[in-house]
């Protein structure tokens, strides 16, 4: 055979079967694409601050970030005494003591979510209108000032019949308020809590369709986080899994899944000295939750620990180890976000993210530098492993634990050039093949 001539090769199927193959497919393949979209590629909160709406202030996320830089000063002024506090290597946390001190001074807070369910409670109607619209003010001179968190909304009360009316109303009035300040801020977070069936996600839909287009919003601009808090939002009565087909009734609208650990432990009669986020009733939960929304776009959140650092130095530093693991746990098992109860719960919250990110930091840069440049190593990865990978440092970057500027070292790659590996559907479908 001459040089350059390609060898042929025999087959025995139709170029016809193909076709119809194809035509047959593709109501599926649209489907695929409609339900799991990916990852949206956007930065994820690594917690959730609550305050309640009567308590929220303008100087409220600088006095969090002053309360736990204090608490540091008084129950861990130095790395070494940290280290000791919550079980963290000495040397690891000399590279995360500094950076969590910076956080705290630079952005203390990430998601702030003020509260007008539990938090909060049953008010006056004058009151809850006057709150709702305070907190509206608030927010739109905060992003006006630069003051902002990434993430700043609201959680309105459930669907619930006794509450329904309040939680609408609630609701109008802080969009509203938002709206007549100025275009929406981007960062813009609606949670609706203690959702036991998808048709009360179906009325949130129509709630927020309708201020859409009172309002001549661009249709789907308004999004929101379903928390799941109750049995029926899990496991319906059917035996199906709730949650899948809550996201499903969101329409595109859904954008994270948080797991209520007081609520839905109590739901399952689970003692009060029992009800923690890793309880086994929880990780049941969360698995499910993690499985409905794989692939979909939604992301998912850990709940939150009752357990205050306060008091003396010994209290503190019990409830800081424990926030600490708890933390850490959630981050092994996928839960990149979790809540935050105290100003005290921040320096364990980002000491354990910051460390989780830091830790295994050199061995993901060197992998990931070796997938994109085609070279061998111990470890044979594959593109969603590369997803995996880059998808961690990001993640890092993100909140501050890495700097763009080791990771360009470590890598010889750009956030471009990550975020081409982390979300490939998003550019080149080739970007990530080896």
């Amino acid at each position: 055979m001459s040089q350059g001539r390609q060898e042929q090769v025999a087959t025995s199927i139709a170029d016809a079967v193909g076709a119809e193959i194809d035509a047959f497919l593709a109501p599926v393949d649209a489907e695929l694409e409609r339900r799991y979209p990916g990852d949206p590629g956007t930065r994820q909160p690594v917690h959730t601050v609550y305050v309640p709406g009567d308590a929220f202030t303008a100087g409220t996320l600088r006095s969090w970030g002053d309360r736990a830089l204090a608490a540091l000063d008084e129950h861990a002024p130095d790395a070494a005494s940290f280290a000791a506090a919550v079980g963290m290597d000495p040397v690891l946390a000399e590279a995360v003591y500094g950076r969590v001190r910076a956080k705290l001074e630079r952005e203390p807070v990430e998601d702030l979510r003020v509260d007008f369910e539990d938090g909060y409670g049953n008010r006056p109607d004058a009151e809850e209108d006057e709150a709702a619209a305070r907190a509206a003010r608030l927010i739109a001179e905060a992003h006006r000032d630069g003051t902002a968190a990434p993430y700043t909304g609201i959680r309105m009360k459930c669907m619930e019949a006794a509450v329904r009316d309040r939680g609408i109303r609630t609701l109008d009035i802080f969009l509203t308020g938002l709206s007549e300040a100025g275009p929406l801020p981007g960062g813009l977070v609606l949670t609706l809590p203690k959702v036991t069936c998808p048709e009360q996600v179906t009325a949130m839909v129509r709630l927020l369709d309708a201020f859409e287009r009172a309002r001549g919003l661009e249709p789907g601009r308004l999004g929101f986080e379903i928390q799941i808090e109750t049995s029926q939002a899990v496991l319906a009565a059917d035996g199906t899994a709730t949650v899948a087909r809550m996201i499903q009734a969101a329409e595109g609208r859904a954008t994270g899944l948080h797991y209520g650990t007081f609520d839905y432990s109590a739901c399952l009669g689970v003692s009060a000295a029992y009800q923690a986020s890793d309880h086994p009733a929880a990780d049941h939960a969360k698995a499910v939750m993690q499985v409905a929304a794989a692939g979909t776009g939604v992301r998912v959140s850990d709940g939150s620990t009752n357990v205050l650092p306060v008091g003396p130095t010994a209290q503190v530093h019990a409830a800081w180890r424990l926030h600490h693991g708890l933390t850490r746990r959630a981050l092994a098992r996928a839960y990149y976000q979790g809540w935050d109860m105290h100003p005290g719960h921040l320096p364990t919250r980002y000491a354990a993210v910051f460390a989780f990110y830091r830790e295994s930091f050199e061995q993901t840069a060197a992998r990931l530098a070796r997938y994109a440049a085609r070279t061998a190593g111990d470890v044979m990865d594959e593109p969603a492993t590369a997803r995996a990978l880059a998808g961690h440092l990001l993640r890092g970057l993100d909140c501050g634990a890495l700097d763009h500027a080791e990771v360009a070292r470590a890598t010889g790659l750009t956030r471009a050039d990550l975020e081409g590996f982390a979300f490939p559907h998003r550019g080149d479908p080739k970007a990530s093949a080896p």
